[in-house]
């Protein structure tokens, strides 16, 4: 525990703040999850709808600095590849 007055604000600050960040993480995390099983079983309409909402639950995450500007791009790339992969994209030709 700590000793002296800065180190307990120091504290009570941790505390605060964690509870701040695990709500833009528990967001992310279930609408990311939610995202890629409605990309599994193919259902984009859904998809469609709810990826604004992933965008921007992320969006909102980096502002906050609870993840990373890559981290955000990275995970918008994975949910989006559902909706392309799905909707039959032209495959790449392999020379």
């Amino acid at each position: 525990m700590p000793i002296t007055a800065s180190a307990k604000k120091q504290l009570r600050q941790s505390k605060k703040r964690k509870v701040a960040n695990l709500k833009y993480k528990i967001k992310i995390k279930t609408l990311t999850k939610q995202a890629l099983s409605l990309a599994k079983d193919g259902k984009m309409d859904e998809l469609k709808s709810i990826l604004p909402k992933v965008f921007k639950a992320l969006d909102k995450g980096v502002k906050a600095r609870v993840i990373e500007k890559n981290t955000a791009s990275r995970r918008k790339s994975l949910v989006s590849r559902g909706l392309v992969s799905k909707k039959g994209a032209p495959e790449k030709n392999s020379k």
